[in-house]
């Protein structure tokens, strides 16, 4: 009696393209989209939770995990789900994080029979709110696995993995969950997906993203507005006061001024990282060449530098001026940093800096603020080689390797407190409308980042990972 034959890579990405046109992707991404979870309003507080107990944890359980949800450490804060599956514990672990929230969805601004909780599939588009930004990029990850399950019974290595439902505002409690779960969460490598692509057919691959810090600036120098009539020449106008302030942050052009601002990274390794990046970022906007830091290429200056915005800015009643000089201005603006800025520095810089320049009526508020450490791994890491080769054979493609995202997200749990190399994976491309209204997935994008990922994860249980690459001991 012959033996039965084992299945080989092509037998995974033929089962991969199987799922494709059975529509499955689409259908549960359907299901996931359709509820509400909006975790910056409290009033869908439930409707976290039951993301992670209806949608994720059958899932997780029909894969044979063991699948948990924990209280948040933080008072009031959305749970956590924990989930593994354990084949051998000789076998490499990969932990994969995914966070089921969404921002608002921002219902009437979508276009016309466009809605952000129902999909609609137009013109090879997948719209609705969470399709890129994060469903649809864990859903890829989680049915990839479950293609090489049904195909084979097992994957060849072992799998943790975290979902939260805070990630939009901040991800309160990540840290502290992550410290207290340490010999839970221990693995060899994170492998997660967020964030956009460079372009959109060709995969991309980061390592670490650039911090966040946001803040309020005020001069608040008297509780009524005044006649500018009676007063104007004799009282201080707090408006002007803040925009003189604000322009001594950077010049004319963006250029950052404050020295503890400008990060010390931008070394000539990364530029040449970064050299091997098309000059294009994509997307439908174009950038403008001559705004940021002067003698940066595009690709430096987003992901190599630092970058200040004013988000808002307010002063009397802008949607009915009155002809009074208001009793108090503010603006709310954020600083997004790299590896080489001192993050315990910035606010504290900032004060110096204003009262340097004699803007010491000016008040920093940095009490609400949404932080994100800066993070990077060495490129030349084997994780970072083992999965770009991965990546290259299924999509016949090399993807573009970027030593950090623009955007921040929490990858410091990962990276500093987990202590983990952490390789992230977008599914999603700059077009996707993420945080705006029409929201959407292109299919192809879809369907290839899910082979791709069905690609790696045979690969990973095949070889067992990257020779040369530290073990964890133990799980």
């Amino acid at each position: 009696m012959s033996k039965p034959v084992a299945p080989t890579r092509a037998d995974a990405m033929s089962a991969g393209k199987q799922v494709i046109e059975s529509g499955q992707l689409e259908r549960r991404l359907t299901d996931l989209v359709a509820l509400r979870t909006e975790s910056q309003d409290p009033a869908q507080t439930a409707v976290l939770e039951q993301y992670l107990r209806e949608m994720m944890r059958p899932m997780l359980l029909e894969m044979g995990f063991d699948v948990a949800l924990h209280d948040n450490p933080v008072l009031k804060a959305p749970p956590l789900l924990l989930a593994s599956r354990v084949e051998n514990p000789e076998l490499p672990t990969i932990l994969i994080y995914g966070h089921g929230d969404v921002i608002h969805g921002q219902d009437n601004q979508w276009n016309p029979g466009l809605s952000p909780f129902a999909t609609v599939t137009l013109d090879g588009m997948m719209y609705g709110r969470g399709t890129a930004d994060n469903k649809g990029q864990h859903l890829i990850n989680f049915l990839a696995l479950k293609t090489l399950i049904d195909l084979r019974g097992s994957l060849g290595f072992n799998v943790k993995v975290l979902i939260e439902m805070a990630e939009e505002i901040g991800s309160p409690g990540l840290a502290e969950f992550c410290a207290a779960q340490r010999e839970a969460l221990a693995a060899d490598v994170l492998i997660a997906s967020d964030g956009p692509r460079l372009m959109p057919e060709i995969p991309t691959m980061f390592m670490g993203s650039r911090g966040a810090v946001n803040f309020d600036l005020e001069v608040s120098l008297r509780s009524r507005a005044h006649h500018s009539g009676n007063w104007g020449g004799l009282l201080a106008d707090p408006a002007t006061i803040l925009v003189q302030a604000l322009a001594s942050l950077t010049d004319a052009r963006g250029q950052i001024k404050i020295a503890e601002w400008r990060p010390s990274s931008l070394t000539s390794d990364i530029r040449a990282a970064l050299a091997q990046l098309p000059s294009e970022i994509g997307g439908d906007e174009v950038i403008d060449p001559n705004w940021g830091e002067v003698g940066l290429t595009s690709n430096e200056r987003v992901f190599g530098w630092n970058s200040f915005a004013v988000l808002a800015m307010k002063s009397g009643v802008p949607d009915a001026p009155v002809n009074a000089i208001s009793g108090h201005a503010s603006a709310t603006c954020q600083l997004r940093f790299v590896v080489g800025t001192d993050a315990d520095d910035i606010v504290p810089s900032l004060r110096r800096h204003l009262d340097r320049e004699g803007f010491d009526q000016v008040r920093i508020s940095a009490t609400d603020k949404v932080a994100f450490q800066a993070t990077r791994l060495n490129p030349d890491n084997p994780w970072v080689h083992f999965v770009a080769s991965s990546l290259e054979r299924s999509t016949q493609s090399p993807p573009h390797i970027l030593p950090n995202l623009a955007g921040s997200l929490p990858n410091n749990c990962f990276s500093d407190i987990l202590n983990l190399p952490t390789i992230w994976i977008p599914h999603s491309y700059r077009g996707c409308a993420q945080h705006a209204p029409n929201e959407h997935m292109p299919i192809a994008l879809l369907h290839q980042a899910f082979l791709a990922m069905v690609g790696l994860y045979w690969d990973l249980g095949e070889t067992k990972g990257p020779r040369g690459a530290p073990r964890h001991t133990g799980l």
